[in-house]
């Protein structure tokens, strides 16, 4: 790993995004503005700070606005939901087509309620996003939600950096930029110069958002209670719990930037990686102050061209850097979305990735992370009898056959090659399938998985999506996670070995099995290919 600041060829200067420190990132990326200080959302945010009444009842105030909002919201659509899909058949296609309109004019719904509220319920509904399980018509809807983020008034953020930091701005920024560089949901960031003329990005988090946590949580908590109560097999409390430990993840700075500098130890060998270095001094619960970074977001391909960087080598990179974090560290980085990864065209390679917003984090369970990598073992080569067996250690039973489609996109008795798509008549007998599951089936699985899973499929689903925009096929994705797993199984015997040789000799070993399953694979591929079809 490496650190410092890049300077960029003068051609390529205007098409720099330039994103702060672990910054303004959210669950679906940093958004870049020319900001207005006449908008009409900072003389709004203005207005309310410098109003003559306290903040503690601006904030009860605003939280009946809010909370009232909310419920009229879902009171509307569990009305829409109730009455629109009342005396269908379920398995007929009537229902189906009405279900699809219902969900697409409750996604709008949604959509109004986290813009007119903000804060965290634009936070909530890019975090549904970025699940894959949810209808296609909530995901494409509130996909919108990315550039939802407009910044706080600076006199806001001067009064946070200046109780933060402990004295005058002017003793220790030799300049500040007023007009923050990225704005998010829960912080917004500002680029400034030390004294000793270091560049910095300073990542402030917006005033009174603890309090507004626990009353907008509590809120969610509720509605999704009352979902249950009148739609049983619609259970959200899963999706609620994991929003809130997420989200009070990311309002602790300090464990942010705890976090950035474990995944730097973790990378230090990999020239690769580049994670920015912590200003600890200049630092708190609510500030986190870091070197400035420049880089183009991992998606763009059309600049990475420009650069002679191949997209799909930064893809390779980037699954391979992820795919470390999870089968080997078992540390992963919860939001992997393209805002928060840039692509630097310096380092060994032509180029590097700089890992920015270490907010969301999970420690996995290292049963857990065992068992996941003999998971992938299992999908690669398709045991259906470990994939079951696994299921029952994640607690989630007969709902395992549906691991391979999750994750592999095969079902599990297909026999199409590893990536390459299921044939027709595995699509016609998956269909079927799937028209016999009800809501309730989802909820249980979703509801059994444990708590690590949930992350995992966040992380794994963003992947993907940036994969897919920089035109890498999936096989790149699952021989990665293959070689990794394979790796992270053999760390089971050798946890931490101090003798060279015998640590060469694991490693070694890992590769041989790592040729002998990519060999294994391209045998039935071709095989596969060969044989007549019926």
């Amino acid at each position: 790993m490496r650190t410092g600041i890049f300077k960029f060829p003068a051609k390529a200067k205007t098409r720099l995004y330039l994103v702060a420190c672990a910054g303004a990132a959210t669950a679906t990326g940093v958004s870049f503005h020319a900001f207005n200080p006449n908008s009409p959302s900072l003389s709004y945010d203005s207005f309310l700070r410098s109003s003559i009444f306290p903040e503690k009842i601006l904030t009860v105030s605003h939280g009946v606005i809010r909370s009232s909002r909310a419920i009229y919201t879902i009171a509307c659509t569990v009305v829409d939901y109730k009455y629109s899909l009342y005396g269908l058949p379920i398995d007929s296609y009537e229902y189906l087509q009405k279900l699809s309109e219902v969900h697409s004019r409750s996604a709008k719904r949604i959509q109004n309620l986290c813009e007119a509220n903000k804060g965290f319920y634009v936070k909530a509904g890019q975090f549904v996003v970025s699940l894959r399980q949810v209808p296609k018509e909530y995901s494409s809807t509130l996909s919108s939600l990315q550039d939802q983020t407009a910044p706080c008034d600076f006199k806001a953020i001067k009064k946070v950096l200046i109780s933060n930091l402990g004295q005058d701005l002017s003793e220790i920024f030799l300049s500040l930029d007023e007009q923050p560089i990225a704005a998010a949901s829960i912080a917004q960031v500002h680029r400034g110069t030390l004294k000793d003329q270091q560049e910095v990005a300073i990542k402030v988090q917006y005033p009174g958002l603890e309090n507004q946590m626990k009353l907008d949580t509590s809120i969610m908590s509720f509605l999704s209670k009352c979902i249950e109560w009148f739609f049983p097999e619609y259970r959200f409390e899963w999706l609620v719990s994991e929003f809130v430990e997420t989200i009070s993840l990311e309002l602790d700075f300090i464990q942010e930037a705890k976090n950035s500098e474990r995944t730097a130890k973790n990378f230090k060998s990999n020239d690769m990686v580049w994670v920015p270095y912590i200003f600890w001094e200049l630092t708190t619960r609510q500030v986190l102050t870091m070197e400035f970074c420049r880089g183009c977001k991992v998606d763009d391909v059309e600049f990475l061209k420009e650069m002679g960087i191949n997209p799909i080598k930064v893809a390779r990179a980037l699954v391979e850097v992820y795919a470390e974090m999870i089968f080997i560290h078992g540390f992963v980085h919860g939001d992997p979305h393209p805002g928060n990864i840039l692509v630097s065209p310096e380092g060994r390679y032509g180029f590097s990735l700089v890992l920015l917003d270490h907010g969301i984090y999970k420690q996995l369970d290292e049963g857990f992370r065992l068992d996941y990598c003999e998971l992938w073992k299992a999908l690669i080569l398709l045991d259906s009898k470990k994939i079951q067996q696994l299921g029952e250690c994640f607690g989630v039973g007969k709902y395992a056959r549906y691991f391979p489609l999750i994750f592999t996109g095969r079902t599990i008795d297909s026999k199409s090659p590893l990536g390459r798509g299921m044939s027709s008549d595995e699509k016609r007998n998956l269909k079927q399938e799937l028209r016999s599951l009800q809501m309730e089936d989802i909820s249980s699985f979703m509801e059994s998985l444990p708590p690590e899973f949930l992350i995992i499929l966040r992380t794994d689903g963003l992947l993907r999506s940036i994969l897919r925009k920089l035109g890498a096929s999936q096989r790149v994705r699952l021989l990665a996670y293959a070689k990794c797993a394979l790796y992270g199984l053999s760390l089971r015997s050798n946890p931490q070995s101090d003798f060279p040789v015998k640590a060469a000799l694991s490693r070694l070993k890992t590769n041989i099995s790592y040729l002998h399953l990519r060999l294994v694979l391209e045998c039935l591929s071709s095989l596969l290919l060969l044989a007549p079809q019926s």
